[in-house]
This record gives structure tokens, sequence and C-alpha cells, in this order.
């Protein structure tokens, strides 16, 4: 899990924290903990709005990356038109299988929660973690992708409508996952 190469951000880069979704590096800055100096990004988190501080030495552990590119993109919408996917591990196994992939913060990862969910949708209906765990999938893709393309994610979701239609899943809409 590298960065981009040697994990060096800028002001204004555009960064995905895994699991809080994308953000803004804001500042990077500098504080002294006894004789020791660290430096640190300040992060702005989109959805919430959240500020975050994330030291450099902490940059691999927590898995902070660049927004994908639109090669990963067209990667990840081929995984979803292809129509294979799914798991036949119990309830508790699957959940945590899932909660593995979102914790990756890879978006291809990310993409295959969503696609096994709703999979899994198709048959029976989702426990109320599975409910949360897509919505978090669907808000974590359609988020990164519309920054990645600088369209709005309006865009985006029809897009993954679209890709997913091709093998007859139907894209959630949000409102449908709230509440």
């Amino acid at each position: 899990m590298s960065s981009n190469g040697n994990g060096v951000f800028h002001i204004g880069d555009r960064v995905v924290y895994p699991n809080h979704g994308v953000g803004i590096v804001e500042q990077i800055g500098s504080r002294t903990l006894g004789t020791q100096s660290e430096r640190y990004y300040l992060l702005n988190i989109k959805s919430s709005n959240l500020k975050v501080t994330v030291p450099f030495h902490s940059v691999e552990t927590v898995g902070l990356r660049p927004v994908v590119k639109n090669g990963e993109i067209k990667k990840i919408l081929e995984f979803l038109s292809d129509g294979e996917g799914g798991s036949d591990a119990d309830w508790k196994d699957r959940f945590k299988e899932n909660s593995d992939r979102m914790r990756t913060g890879s978006l291809q990862e990310v993409a295959a929660v969503l696609k096994n969910l709703l999979l899994l949708r198709e048959s029976k209906s989702l426990s109320f973690r599975e409910k949360k765990m897509l919505e978090r999938a669907r808000y974590l893709l359609v988020s990164e992708m519309a920054l990645a393309r600088n369209c709005e994610e309006a865009h985006i979701e029809v897009l993954l409508t679209e890709t997913l239609a091709k093998t007859n899943l139907k894209f959630p809409e949000a409102a449908e996952l709230e509440g």
C-alpha cells in the first residue's frame, strides 16, 4: 500500500482516508513532543467536514492514499458489470469478510463489497448491519469516483446504475438505504 511512491502529499491534494472517505490536505505542519518533532497532514474530510490529523509516520498504517485514477475506475466498472461474485459463506463470516474489505481502503475492495451485498439482496433481505455497510460502500464509491472524474455525484450514480444493470443488479438509491 504505497501512496504515490514515497507517501508525500501536498496541500490541496485529494486523498482517501479509509472508512472516512475523501479528504483534502489542508495543511502540513509539525509539532514537537518532548524532544521529538513530528510532521503531520491536516485533512478536511469532505462528507463530515471533520478535521483529521495524520502524522507522516502513520500514513501507511492508516492507508492514506491518493484518489483513484481513471484506469482504476475503468477496472472497477468492468468488475461491477461482469456478473461474477457473491459469497456462500454464512452471515457472520460474510460480514467479517466484507468488513475486512472495507477496512483496506481500496476502492476495488469497496466495489466488491457493494456487489456482494447487491447479489445477496437478490435472494434475501439484508440485515441492518449489512444495509449500513451497503450504504457506506455506495457512498465511498460514488464520492471518490465523482472527485476523480471531477463531476457531480449524480453523474456517477447514473454510470453505476447503467453498469450494474448489465448484470441485472439494481444500484441502490441513497434514500432507500437511510432510515
